[in-house]
C-alpha cells in the first residue's frame, strides 16, 4: 500500500470516529434537545394561535380600449401635439400604465384615505370580531371612547398618523398586479375585515375611473379651446379643415368621458367578501419553528461537548 493510500484510508477512519462521536454527543443530549424541541413546538402554536386572521379579496379589471386617434403629418401635426391630442397607435396602453401608476401614487391614495377616512382602521386595527363584525383597536394607539388619538410616538409623527404615514401603512396592504400577455390588472387588499377589504376594493376601481374621467375631460376640453383659438388665427382652408378635424376627435372623447363610467377599466370578476383566511398559515409557522428548535438544541449539545472535551484535554 502507498503513502497516499495509507493517508486516505486515515482520513476515512478519522471521518468515521468524528461521525460516531457526532452522534454518541446527540445521543448523550437527546433528552436536552427532546426538551428544548418541546418548547419551542409549544411556543410556536402559542403564537400562531394568538396571531389575527388576515382576510385577501381581490378584483380582476380589464384596460377599456381606447379610440385611435388620426395620424396628422406635417406642421399640423406638431400643432395638435401642442394641443394634447394624442396622434399614435397604442393610447390606451399608455393610459392603463398611467392609471396604474396614478393606483400607487401619494397624491391619490392620500386623497382616497382623507375621503374614506382610514387612518384609524389602517394604522390602529389589530384584529376583527367575526360575531359582531367590527374593528378591534389598538388601545394604545386610538381611544374608542373619546375618538382620539393617544400614541406615543416620536417626532416628526404625531399621535395622529399624517396622510404620508398612512399611505406606507395602506400600500402594505393593498397590491397593483398587470398581467404582461393578456394585460388584465388584478387589485388586492389584505385586511383584518374581509368587508373592509372588498368595501375598498370597490372604492378604489370606482376612484380611479373617475379620476381618469376627468383627467381626460380636462385635457379634451383645454385642447378644444386651444385649437378654437388657432381656428381663429388661421384663414387657409386645408389648415382650417384638419383643425375642425382635431376639435371633432376631442369632442368625441369628451362625449365618450362624460358618458363612460368605467372610462379606463372595466370590472371583469368582482371583489367578494372572502370567507376563508389567506394567512398566517399557522401549521408551517408550528413546523417551522418545531425545526428551528430542534436545529438549535442540536447546535447547543455540540457546542457543550466541544467546551467540555477542551477542558478536559487542556
Amino acid at each position: 500500500m502507498t503513502t497516499e493510500d495509507s493517508k486516505k484510508d486515515s482520513r476515512v477512519h478519522d471521518d468515521e470516529i468524528d461521525l460516531r462521536e457526532l452522534f454518541v454527543s446527540l445521543w448523550k443530549g437527546k433528552w436536552f434537545i427532546i426538551a428544548v424541541t418541546f418548547v419551542f413546538a409549544v411556543g410556536s402554536v402559542l403564537h400562531a394561535l394568538n396571531l389575527p386572521n388576515i382576510y385577501k379579496s381581490e378584483v380582476l379589471l380589464a384596460p377599456v380600449a381606447q379610440e385611435q386617434n388620426m395620424r396628422i403629418p406635417g406642421q399640423l401635426g406638431g400643432l395638435a401635439a401642442l394641443a394634447g391630442v394624442s396622434l399614435g397607435a397604442g393610447s390606451g396602453a399608455d393610459k392603463t400604465t398611467l392609471a396604474i401608476e396614478v393606483l400607487r401614487s401619494r397624491e391619490f391614495i392620500g386623497r382616497f384615505i382623507e375621503k374614506y377616512d382610514l387612518f384609524v382602521p389602517v394604522v390602529a386595527a389589530i384584529d376583527w370580531d367575526i360575531a359582531t363584525n367590527t374593528l378591534i383597536l389598538d388601545k394604545t394607539a386610538f381611544n374608542i371612547s373619546t375618538g382620539q388619538w393617544v400614541r406615543d410616538v416620536k417626532p416628526p409623527r404625531k399621535a395622529k398618523p399624517s396622510k404620508l404615514e398612512t399611505y406606507e401603512e395602506f400600500m402594505k396592504l393593498f397590491n397593483v398586479s398587470r398581467d404582461a400577455s393578456s394585460g388584465m390588472v388584478r387589485l388586492t387588499i389584505e385586511h383584518y375585515s374581509p368587508y373592509l377589504a372588498k368595501e375598498w376594493l370597490d372604492y378604489l376601481v370606482l376612484e380611479i375611473n373617475e379620476e381618469m374621467r376627468q383627467r381626460e375631460l380636462q385635457e379634451a376640453e383645454r385642447s378644444i379651446a386651444y385649437l378654437n383659438e388657432q381656428v381663429a388665427s388661421t384663414t387657409l382652408s386645408d389648415a382650417r379643415t384638419m383643425l375642425f378635424s382635431l376639435i371633432e376627435e376631442q369632442t368625441k372623447s369628451l362625449m365618450l368621458a362624460n358618458v363612460r363610467k368605467e372610462f379606463i377599466f372595466q370590472t371583469i370578476d368582482h371583489a367578494i367578501v372572502p370567507e376563508q383566511k389567506s394567512s398566517p398559515r399557522r401549521a408551517l409557522i408550528v413546523i417551522v419553528f418545531t425545526i428551528l428548535g430542534g436545529f438549535f438544541a442540536s447546535v447547543l449539545v455540540l457546542i457543550f461537548n466541544i467546551l467540555f472535551k477542551t477542558d478536559k484535554e487542556a
